[in-house]
C-alpha cells in the first residue's frame, strides 16, 4: 500500500546530537514559561510526516512511540488535513458548544457516522469526554450512580433529605472501584486512585481507600509455562472475588486494561478476562474495560477486548488516545443517571475532535489498517524473536504475539536503550521498570519494521 507512506521521508536522518543547538535554545526559552522537565524531544510538527517525527535541528526519527500511542494514521496525514479544512470542522472549532446544553443539530449524525460506527459489540451509546482520565472518571460516576439507584429501588425513587444533606457535607458513600496492581487509569483524583503503576504519579495526592488486586504475573514464553500461568490467573481471580466480598467499601465496578500499558506491558489470557466477566456478573458488579491505549486498531482488532470472545459485552469501554477524542461506550440505559446534570460538564467532549476521529475511522476502513497492523505485527514479532535468539538476555520476555504491533520486551539497560535510540534515528518508549514498548502507528509497514530491527541491533551492539 504505497499511499500509506508516499508523503513521508525514506528513512531517519540524523544531523546533530539530540537535542541539537536549535532545540536547546528553543527549550531554554520555553522553560521560562512552561515546565520542560518531562520533555522527550522538542518537535517540529510542520516537518513531521507519516511514521517520522522531526525536531528543530533537522533530525528525522522513525517514531514508534507516536505521542504515547496516540497518533493513529501518521503525522500530517493528507486525509486528516482534508477533514480539518472542511466547513464542518471550521464550524466545530470556532463555535465550540457546551454539548449537554447546546448540542449541534446534527450531533447524532456525527456520532453515528464516527464514534458509534465503531462501538464495541453490544454497546450502542456513548458519553463523550475530554481525555482518557476524564473518560474513566465519568465511567466511575456512572457506575456509582447505577449502584445507588439499584440500592434505592429504581430511577423513580427520589433522594431523601438525608442523602441530599450528606452529599452537601461530603459524607462519603461507602463504595469503591476495584483496579489492579500496576494499572494506569489516569491522573485525575478518581482515576488516580485506581492508578497503581508508579509512585511519582500519586505522591502527595489524597486518594480514596479503594482495593487493588494482583494482575496475573505470567511467565514467558507462554507455551512453556501454561500450568504456571493458569494458576497465576486463577489466584488473581480468587483475589478479585475476595475483595468484592470483603472490602469495607464494596466495589461497584472493576476496571481493567486489556494489556497493562504504563505498568510494564503486562498481559493475561483471554480465558482470564472471560472468567473476570463472569465473576463481575455473579456479584452484580460492573466491568469497565479501559481501552484508552489499547483501542483503535493497535492490537490487530479495533478493540483489544475483541480478542477475548467474552460471554457477554463489558458494561462500559473507555477510549481516547488514537481516537483523538474520548469517552465511554455503554449499552444499558440504567447507566444514564435518573436526572439531568448529574453526568455533566461544560464541554462534554469536543465536536471538532469527534470529526477527526470520524476521518480516522474512514481512513482505517478505506485502507484496511487494522488488518495491516495484524500482518505487520506478526512480521515484526518474528524479527524480534530472531534478534532475541541472536542476542540472549537483550530481548527478555518478548510479548504481544498475535496482538498486532502492541509488542514489548524487557532489557536490563532499558533507559540506556531509549536514550541511545535517538542517535540511531528511532524514537521509542518504555513502560514499567524495564520494558521497551513499541507503539507504532497503524500505517507502520514491514519496511519500517526492517529499519527498526536494524537500529535495535545497532543499539544492542553499541551498549556492549
Amino acid at each position: 500500500m504505497p499511499e500509506l507512506y508516499a508523503w513521508e521521508p525514506e528513512g531517519p536522518v540524523i544531523k546533530t546530537d539530540i537535542p541539537g543547538p536549535v532545540a536547546i535554545e528553543e527549550a531554554g526559552r520555553l522553560d521560562k514559561v512552561f515546565d520542560i522537565r518531562s520533555i522527550n524531544m522538542l518537535t517540529d510538527y510542520s516537518k513531521s510526516f507519516g511514521n517520522y517525527i522531526a525536531d528543530p535541528d533537522g533530525n528525522i526519527l522513525l517514531d514508534v512511540y507516536a505521542q504515547i500511542a496516540s497518533i493513529p494514521i501518521g503525522y500530517n496525514n493528507p486525509a486528516l488535513i482534508k477533514a480539518a479544512q472542511s466547513p464542518e470542522m471550521i464550524n466545530g472549532l470556532i463555535n465550540r458548544p457546551a454539548l449537554g446544553n447546546f448540542p449541534p443539530h446534527d450531533w447524532d449524525n456525527v456520532l453515528k457516522t464516527g464514534i458509534l460506527k465503531v462501538a464495541p459489540k453490544g454497546l450502542n451509546q456513548v458519553f463523550t469526554a475530554m481525555a482518557g482520565s476524564d473518560a474513566n472518571e465519568t465511567a466511575y460516576k456512572a457506575a456509582f450512580m447505577w449502584k445507588r439507584q439499584h440500592e434505592r429501588g429504581g430511577a423513580h425513587v427520589e433522594f431523601t433529605d438525608s442523602e441530599i444533606e450528606n452529599a452537601m457535607n461530603n459524607q462519603s458513600i461507602k463504595m469503591s472501584i476495584l483496579s489492579f496492581r500496576a494499572a494506569f487509569h489516569g491522573r485525575l483524583f478518581g482515576s488516580l486512585s485506581t492508578t497503581r503503576s508508579k509512585p511519582i504519579h500519586k505522591l502527595d495526592i489524597p486518594a480514596f481507600d479503594w482495593p487493588q488486586a494482583t494482575f496475573p504475573k505470567v511467565k514467558y514464553p507462554l507455551e512453556e509455562n501454561v500450568e504456571y500461568n493458569r494458576e497465576a490467573e486463577q489466584k488473581s481471580l480468587d483475589e478479585v472475588e475476595h475483595l468484592i466480598k470483603t472490602w469495607h467499601l464494596p466495589p461497584c465496578a472493576v476496571i481493567v486494561e486489556p494489556i497493562q500499558s504504563e505498568g510494564g506491558d503486562n498481559h493475561a489470557s483471554a480465558d482470564f478476562f472471560r472468567k473476570l466477566r463472569l465473576l463481575t456478573r455473579k456479584h452484580n458488579v460492573l466491568l469497565i474495560i479501559d481501552e484508552v491505549q489499547t483501542g483503535v486498531g493497535a492490537t490487530g482488532k479495533f478493540w483489544a477486548h475483541e480478542h477475548w470472545d467474552l460471554p457477554e459485552p463489558p458494561d462500559m469501554v473507555t477510549f481516547s488516545k488514537k481516537a483523538q477524542t474520548a469517552g465511554y461506550y455503554y449499552g444499558n440505559l440504567e447507566l444514564r443517571p435518573n436526572k439531568p446534570y448529574r453526568q455533566f460538564n461544560t464541554w462534554m467532549g469536543d465536536p471538532a475532535r469527534a470529526l477527526v476521529f470520524r476521518a480516522v475511522i474512514e481512513e482505517i476502513e478505506r485502507l484496511g489498517l487494522v488488518e495491516n497492523t495484524n500482518k505487520v505485527g506478526n512480521y515484526l514479532y518474528g524479527k524480534l524473536e530472531e534478534l532475541g535468539k541472536k542476542y540472549p538476555g537483550q530481548f527478555n520476555d518478548l510479548r504481544g504475539k498475535g496482538m498486532g504491533t502492541f509488542i514489548a520486551f524487557d532489557n536490563p539497560q532499558r533507559d540506556a536503550i531509549l536514550k541511545l535510540a535517538k542517535k540511531f534515528g528511532v524514537n521509542i518508549g518504555g513502560s514499567g521498570a524495564s520494558a521497551v514498548r513499541l507503539r507504532p502507528m497503524l500505517i507502520f509497514q514491514e519496511k519500517h519494521a526492517d529499519i527498526l530491527i536494524d537500529r535495535l541491533e545497532k543499539i544492542i551492539n553499541a551498549l556492549k
